[in-house]
């Protein structure tokens, strides 16, 4: 029987368990990506590991997030990032560099090899048949350490392609298609695998779109085949040494193909608030748009930007819209700028923003109240641009271009009829390459001082499962709570390195007063329980959602469903994941029931049934728990880090 690319690439990394689908299996990891936002956490951890060099073949810890706010603390953040690369191995990034997706896709990213990054968009790397995984910041700390990382042995599906997108339509309205398709839920131990002849009519940058928003599904990864599209783009790159084929055999076999014919797709957008609410545009036409922002991780390529720029050529944007462009790159902004396309933009009224994810993650470029704002990147959750009541459309740069010129919602393909013809844009053959924004490690850094700003703690201590778990529902929260709701982003990130600071903000869009609640709670020496509806911690892969959490005392988090990135983080810190056994006694609990886990320590070391008592209301119901032993030992000790001393 033959294999898919998936296999292919998988299966050579595996060093514990083998393929079995479902079963728990761990691979070595080949390349490492950091963050600011969740980077210092993560080299904090890796510090307090006594690992004296980085283990992999390259780890790369890039400045992103926090470019532009004001206080000390994000510099500080900066130089403690840079010193502590210099000191273990790590290439450094620069901030002003560029978005780390953007960035590792053109300068490190390699067929056939593994990628654990900080963030949850890192799959982005798929689209140059790199199995890239999104990942808490310990996970990414032990891969460092030389570690494995653990995950569930996938089920594949394969996206089969075939056809060629019609003018005006684009990379981005495919992942929204299959966003339609799989939703935003129940897609957890899966991994995409895109194949059909209408493979070779997409660029590397156009995959690279797809498999970034394939973590909007709640897919491990996204991956597609390395062909000599692939070797196109890492010959433009100067790397034409890293490619190698990677093709699925004609007999590969899949858990569930799903056909899309691409000459059938028409312009689509995400809706408020989910990536997964999609619609036609023409079907949204005329609403009136405030503000259009293009570029971040997704939708950021040389080939993004030059098709907007010829668009608009000529064209100017409409009075009521603020348009804002960010290049995913430093490569990208100075290839648009030498050939024609950033004067195009600048004519037209675009704002220019500093390579970085911005406006994306709600840190600028904020819409006005109750403002509707259409964006080419990846997520548009409640609160997530910084403005709670904005309206946030997610679409192609086609469609982004369109709403520039009209100030509504437009169908591109409606500009054939403004005598705007859809550009067909050429892709150079070599790129500009200048490198001179990564600062390389010396051969040694044992005279390397880290330097560690006031704003800097160390990762708190953690405790161990206790033998009964007697504890105080201090939140009960609803369906598709993201990361976001639970330790929001935007100008509250910049205390992600002081974690007692940044706890006062847990669950702050959601309840401002959980903070005082759960404390409260702790200081009465009980645990805080969290209640949760279905696809409790979607987005984000910040550990913070957890880390912060498990500083307040919450040691169990009880849902209906929870997403992959968010229940590992869980375990890493020592909260152990349950989820009703049936979805109804979700019902029948309230915020400020006093719960009983009896005998919990036991029953996760021996196996059996955990049920929970509801001591205000004197009823009782069951949860399940799906644990691998080494999870179990995990939660037993109280996280990651307390096993790993433990076992010192």
């Amino acid at each position: 029987m033959g294999k898919n690319v998936v296999q292919k690439v998988l299966e050579p990394h595996i060093v514990e368990g083998k393929w079995e689908t479902g079963k728990e299996i761990g691979i070595r990891i080949d390349q490492t990506l950091t963050q600011d936002a969740t980077g210092t956490m993560a080299y904090l951890q890796f510090e307090a590991m006594g690992v004296p060099r980085v283990k992999t073949e390259l780890s790369v810890s890039y400045v992103d997030h926090n470019t532009v706010q004001i206080g000390y603390e994000n510099a500080d953040d900066h130089r403690y990032l840079q010193s502590v690369a210099a000191k273990y191995g790590i290439i450094y990034s620069r901030a002003g560099n560029g978005i780390c997706h953007q960035v590792h896709l053109e300068r490190f990213a390699r067929p056939g090899k593994t990628l654990l990054g900080s963030d949850s968009h890192t799959p982005t790397a798929g689209g140059i048949a790199s199995i890239a995984i999104g990942a808490g910041g310990l996970d990414v700390a032990v891969a460092m350490a030389g570690g494995p990382f653990y995950l569930t042995c996938p089920r594949v599906f394969k996206i089969n392609l075939t056809g060629k997108l019609q003018p005006w339509v684009s990379a981005k309205d495919i992942i929204l298609q299959v966003l339609e398709i799989l939703t935003v839920k129940g897609n957890v131990g899966v991994a995409l695998e895109y194949g059909g002849d209408g493979v070779a009519t997409l660029s590397v940058p156009d995959r690279a779109t797809i498999t970034n928003m394939g973590a909007e599904t709640g897919v491990t990864f996204s991956l597609f085949p390395s062909d000599k599209v692939t070797r196109a783009f890492l010959q433009a790159q100067g790397r034409p040494d890293d490619w190698v084929q990677i093709l699925a055999d004609k007999d590969a076999t899949y858990d569930r193909v799903i056909d899309i014919d691409l000459s059938k797709l028409v312009p689509l957008a995400a809706y408020p608030h989910s990536p997964g609410n999609i619609k036609t545009v023409k079907e949204l036409a005329g609403l009136e748009v405030n503000q259009v922002c293009l570029g971040s991780c997704t939708n950021s390529s040389y080939k993004d930007l030059m098709t907007v720029a010829a668009i608009l050529k000529g064209q100017k944007a409409h009075p009521n819209v603020s348009f804002v462009v960010a290049p995913g790159s430093r490569q990208v902004l100075e290839n648009i700028s030498r050939d024609g396309g950033l004067t195009a933009l600048l004519s037209a009224g675009a704002r220019l923003a500093e390579s970085a994810c911005g406006f994306c993650i709600g840190n600028s470029q904020s819409p006005q109240t109750a403002g509707v704002s259409v964006r080419t990147s990846n997520r548009n959750f409640e609160g997530r641009s910084g403005t709670k009541d904005a309206q946030v459309y997610l679409t192609s740069p086609e469609t982004a271009a369109a709403a520039v010129i009209t100030g509504k919602l437009t169908d591109p393909r409606t500009l054939e009829k403004k005598g705007i013809a859809y550009p067909q844009v050429k892709v150079p053959k070599s790129f500009y390459v200048d490198d001179s924004m990564f600062i390389r490690p010396p051969k040694s850094g044992k005279n390397v001082e880290i330097f560690r700003g006031p704003n800097i703690g160390e990762p708190p201590a953690s405790t161990a499962l206790p033998e009964n778990i007697a504890g105080v529902v201090a939140i009960k929260v609803g369906d598709k709570i993201t990361t976001d709701h639970i330790i929001p982003a935007g100008d509250k990130m910049k205390y992600r390195s002081n974690v007692p600071k940044y706890s006062e903000f847990v669950f702050f869009p959601v309840d401002q007063k959980f903070y005082e609640r759960a404390r409260k709670i702790q200081g009465e020496g009980k645990q805080n329980i969290i209640v949760a509806g279905l696809s409790y911690g979607q987005g984000s892969s910040r550990e913070h959602a957890a880390l912060c959490p498990m500083y307040l005392g919450v040691k169990a988090v009880i849902a209906k469903s929870m997403e992959r990135i968010h229940t590992d983080n869980l375990i890493n810190f020592g909260i152990i994941p349950l989820t009703f056994k049936s979805e109804a006694d979700y019902d029948q609990v309230e915020q400020g029931d006093e719960l009983e886990i009896p005998e919990i320590r036991k029953i996760i070391q021996t196996g059996g049934e955990l049920v929970v008592k509801n001591k205000t209301k004197g009823t009782q119901f069951s949860v399940a728990y799906s644990l691998s032993e080494r999870q179990k030992a995990t939660i037993l000790a109280g996280g990651t880090l307390a096993l790993m001393g433990k076992a010192k």
